[in-house]
């Protein structure tokens, strides 16, 4: 059952949306169909849900290593941002260069931005036992407004006509297309390398059983000597990398230069990923690909019956919701147990 959970949950969450656009007046089944099938009915839209997967299933995986260790990076967002401008500024530094170097440069600095703004609350939880919850979810709206100044201020571009965004990369700055009249890029292969990797690490390191038995059991590994500090930093660097490496990815691959918002909530819904998918490379491939589908779903039904793309948030949330509350009914055993009456009470104690 805990496996089978998400697909129970996906369930009870085609039933509520089906629910919630009878009472709104919209025919249900035609909304979802519009919601889940009409988007990847031809191979471009296949191929959009593939480019839109990317991202999450990067920082998805990036975030089940922590979650696993009972390290909660909650700031995913920041980190992409932050990975997004560090290899932004190489693409803005290397403009005129045709060097087949641009893009590795760009891929390295956007994993060191992530990691470092990962670190940030790594170094506070070892240092000081700050809540990395807090100091991770803070450094998201750091990075946003740091962004949001280069855009509008040294990075912008000075012939976009006043507008906030960086001028547009160079070729060498851009990732190739892998599919012919799409926009999927080698972003895809990168993800999937990614994903094979973290399972190895998962299921044949030392350190992937260090990760789960500190997650499992953190008193076992205190006594077989685990250094717990040291696996908070590796938890927080690798998500904060994978991160980053996703903004970069963003930023060279379907955006194409710097805007002030880089991301449409990838960092968060990332985290609905890695639960969905249960903490597992394989299931947060698969997890990715269907939050995925839920951001084309949204635009779609924005199209299409002209509903808010605030549906998509609607979508997300009654997903993880659901699979929090068959989670609670897996762990825990409810009793329908009769309280005694307070006479009744009296009763026994006086008869013992």
């Amino acid at each position: 059952m805990v496996y089978l959970s998400p697909l129970l949950a996906l369930i009870l969450t085609l039933f509520s949306g089906f629910l919630m656009f009878s009472l709104m007046g919209i025919d249900g089944l035609d909304a979802l169909y519009a919601f889940f099938i009409l988007p990847i009915s031809d191979s471009y839209g296949f191929s959009e849900l593939l480019v839109k997967a990317i991202p999450l299933i990067l920082i998805g995986v990036g975030l089940s290593i922590g979650f696993k260790a009972n390290v909660w990076n909650i700031g995913a967002e920041g980190q992409l941002v932050m990975g997004a401008v560090a290899a932004g500024g190489v693409a803005l530094f290397a403009y005129e260069s045709e060097s087949i170097w641009v893009l590795p440069a760009m891929m390295i600095a956007g994993i060191l931005g992530g990691m470092a703004w990962g670190a940030v609350p790594a170094w506070l939880k070892t240092r000081f036992n700050a809540n990395e919850i807090l100091t991770s979810l803070m450094l998201t709206y750091v990075a946003g407004l740091f962004l949001s100044f280069l855009v509008h201020g040294p990075w912008r571009d000075p012939e976009g006509f006043n507008f906030p965004e960086s001028r547009l990369f160079s070729e060498s700055a851009l990732l190739p297309i892998i599919l012919e009249d799409t926009r999927l890029h080698i972003g895809m292969i990168i993800a999937l390398l990614v994903v094979a990797t973290i399972w190895i690490l998962l299921s044949k390191t030392l350190i992937g059983f260090q990760v789960k038995v500190v997650g499992s059991a953190p008193r076992a590994a205190r006594f077989a000597g685990f250094k717990e500090k040291g696996l908070i930093w590796f938890s927080l660097l690798l998500g904060g990398g994978l991160a980053g490496l996703a903004g970069m990815i963003e930023v060279s691959g379907p955006i194409g230069q710097l805007v002030p918002q880089v991301s449409p909530g990838y960092g968060f819904t990332a985290i609905i990923v890695a639960f969905v998918g249960r903490l597992h490379p394989l299931g947060v491939t698969i997890a990715g690909l269907l939050l995925a589908l839920s951001y084309l779903g949204g635009e779609t039904l924005q199209i299409e019956m002209g509903l808010p793309q605030a549906v998509t948030g609607v979508f997300q949330g009654m997903l993880l919701f659901f699979l929090l509350a068959c989670d609670v009914l897996i762990k825990f055993r409810i009793n329908m147990t009769q309280k005694a009456s307070k006479t009744e009470s009296v009763k026994q104690e006086a008869s013992a």
